[in-house]
């Protein structure tokens, strides 16, 4: 039996492929030791890069100062590229969305003495500081009114606050269940739905202080749970990137495509940390496809920057790129390696001659919209 490296699953050791994530069982060995890296010892893709470096004759001093190597990429980069990109886990099926609000609450009762009044005034102001309210109009005309004892007055005041608190509150709830309803294609969102099932419940009985402490609930459930689907939304989206390069490469990424899928998976049912190990580890698989063939781009792409010095054109843009793809490569960081070698090609193509073809193709960002998925 060996032990699948992505989603820690014992395979036969006969069998081609992991039964669960799919990893080819050929790629093992390769995925583990990539991911035991020491960081004490620098790969052969580092020293690569290294004598490329060199090889485009760079002045002394003039190499990018080097960190310390890390370990393999376990939580996603910050490249905005991947932030901007679109979801890759969405098609979960969720519980139906809460109903939205069509009312407002009913008026409380318009003949009650001056003590409740006064008690709903205090109620209204605490709710409106809460929602962030500007009350500095109200807090005048209630001043001025209980200072002489006008009761009529702050009647009228209490029930127009009541109609803006309520409105702001309605308003509050549609703006969180928008959130919520997005949300919902990409992750489980029953916490929120409970919060906003009690909040229009609060609501339909004139509850304004108990509906703003739920909708309180609803937003942390939200900010909580669309964090921990940006983690995973970004693992993916790096994991199509490699999948894209490799291909434009003219790999084949299938043997490492399995991981991926079984990272999808097992968000949608919302096994978070599970999900986050596997699509981790899913990177790790791509990049063992990727980096021989990434090594040998590179290579042509030094050469072209050699024969364009020779022919007497500015290549320090693409020196520059290079040195940002040995600086990614040394941080273990496959999507700013991509990144900057995507850089670097689009660099060295706009200095060469007319004629030449660009193998260039396009922005990352167009990139990632062009292929939201692997299917």
């Amino acid at each position: 039996m060996a032990t699948c490296p992505a989603c820690g699953i014992e395979s036969p050791v006969d069998d081609s492929v992991c039964p669960r994530c799919h990893l080819a069982v050929g790629l093992f060995g390769a995925v583990r030791e990539a991911a035991g890296a020491s960081s004490d010892t620098d790969p052969t893709y580092l020293r690569t890069i290294g004598e490329l470096l060199a090889t485009v004759d760079l002045p002394a001093g003039s190499e990018a100062p080097t960190e310390p190597a890390r370990n393999l990429l376990s939580r996603p980069t910050s490249a905005p590229e991947l932030a901007a990109g679109p979801s890759t886990l969405s098609g979960l099926r969720n519980a139906p969305a809460p109903e939205p609000i069509i009312e407002l609450p009913p008026e409380p009762n318009p003949y009650a003495p001056p003590s409740e009044v006064q008690h709903r005034l205090r109620e209204y102001f605490q709710v409106g500081r809460r929602l962030g309210l500007d009350f500095t109009d109200f807090e005048s005309r209630a001043g001025s009114a209980a200072l002489v004892d006008d009761n009529d007055s702050l009647e009228i005041l209490a029930r127009e606050m009541f109609v803006h608190v309520s409105s702001s509150i309605v308003e509050e709830y549609e703006s969180l269940l928008a959130r919520r309803n997005e949300l919902a294609q990409m992750l489980p969102t029953a916490s929120a739905d409970v919060e906003l099932t009690a909040v229009r419940r609060a609501i339909g009985v004139g509850d304004l202080g108990g509906a703003v402490r739920r909708l309180a609930h609803v937003r942390d459930e939200l900010t909580k749970a669309e964090q921990q689907w940006q983690v995973d939304r970004i693992l993916a989206a790096e994991g199509d990137l490699m999948v894209t390069t490799i291909r434009e490469l003219g790999g084949d990424p299938t043997p490492a495509v399995g991981p991926l899928e079984e990272g999808r998976r097992l968000f949608a049912e919302g096994h978070r940390v599970e999900s986050e190990r596997v699509l981790a580890q899913a990177a790790v698989a791509l990049w063992t496809l990727l980096q021989p063939r990434l090594l040998t781009e590179l290579r042509r792409l030094r050469d072209r920057m050699v024969e364009e010095r020779a022919s007497g054109l500015d290549i320090e843009p693409a020196v520059k790129e290079l040195r940002s793809v040995s600086l990614e490569l040394r941080q273990r960081n496959f999507v700013g390696t991509i990144i900057s070698f995507r850089r670097l090609r689009s660099s060295i193509d706009r200095t060469a001659p007319v004629g030449v073809e660009s193998a260039a193709s396009g922005e990352l960002a167009a990139e990632l919209r062009s292929h939201p998925g692997i299917n």
